[in-house]
């Protein structure tokens, strides 16, 4: 069939576990546009939703760090962090091992990707799961990118495996749809934590609506980490659904910095 959804969403783990911190009027303005993502998702009558997220050494480690990786089983759990903490119960969250297998070696004719059998899901995918599948009744195929332990794949390698992704999902017959999610600039787990860099936001999501390719592979890594934390490096996942889009251009449905969320939270789409 194809593509039928490419969006962008973020995933700190205190969109949920810190929600009564926030204030009331921009968080419940942010959750409406995810429950606006939800809606448009399931308007796409997908029959799975491949989630990209980042690695946050839940799965991997330094000793074994694929680049790239997706998962390739019936069903997941999480989410692997406690569940007070994360404000998200642990459940079994549906997948499709047979499905994942074909989008596996669509897409590795152009781009080298791991794959595991297993996989405990952390915040950066069951965040977005919760708003966006909250009955977890649609199968879910997840990525890893490597956005923790340098070296990082290039951006352009990046753009190369969203393309590698497009085409997998274009020669399937089963509708597709995307979600890609990360922070864009934040400093988690430091003294810094909570800081946002709106300035440098906002430039990134000009260049993500335009899905000018050039302009996104164009960052430097020790750039991003100056101006954008080591948070930053989770562009890798929303340049995914960019190259995805196949060159349509996109919309931001919300942007705001939410410190108690320690990210500038995000909600965007790409027209397919």
């Amino acid at each position: 069939m194809s593509l039928v959804f490419s969006g962008i969403c973020s995933h700190g783990p205190g969109i949920t576990g810190r929600a009564s911190r926030a204030e009331a009027p921009v968080r419940d303005a942010f959750y409406a546009q995810l429950d606006r993502m939800r809606l448009a998702i399931e308007a796409t009558k997908p029959d799975a939703l491949i989630v990209v997220a980042a690695e946050h050494f839940a799965n991997f480690f330094m000793d074994n760090m694929p680049a790239f990786a997706m998962g390739m089983a019936d069903h997941y759990e999480g989410p692997i962090e406690d569940e007070a903490w994360l404000a998200i119960p642990r459940t079994r969250v549906p997948g499709d091992a047979a499905l994942s297998k074909r989008v596996i070696e669509a897409v590795m004719r152009d781009v080298d990707l791991a794959y595991a059998e297993e996989w405990k899901f952390d915040h950066g995918i069951m965040v977005p799961l919760h708003f966006l599948t909250p009955r977890y009744d649609l199968p879910v195929i997840p990525v890893n990118i490597n956005c923790q332990g340098p070296p990082l794949a290039p951006l352009s390698r990046v753009w190369a495996f969203g393309e590698a992704l497009r085409r997998a999902a274009d020669a399937l017959p089963e509708r597709i749809a995307l979600v890609c999610t990360g922070g864009i600039s934040h400093w988690p787990c430091t003294p810094d934590s909570g800081k946002v860099n709106e300035a440098w936001d906002r430039d990134f999501l000009d260049r993500w609506t335009r899905n000018d390719r050039a302009a996104l592979i164009d960052y430097d890594d020790a750039a991003v980490y100056r101006d954008a934390g080591q948070g930053g490096f989770e562009i890798r996942t929303l340049l995914t659904a960019a190259a995805a889009a196949d060159g349509a251009r996109g919309d931001v449905w919300f942007y705001e910095p939410i410190p108690i969320f320690a990210v500038g939270c995000t909600v965007a789409v790409m027209n397919l």
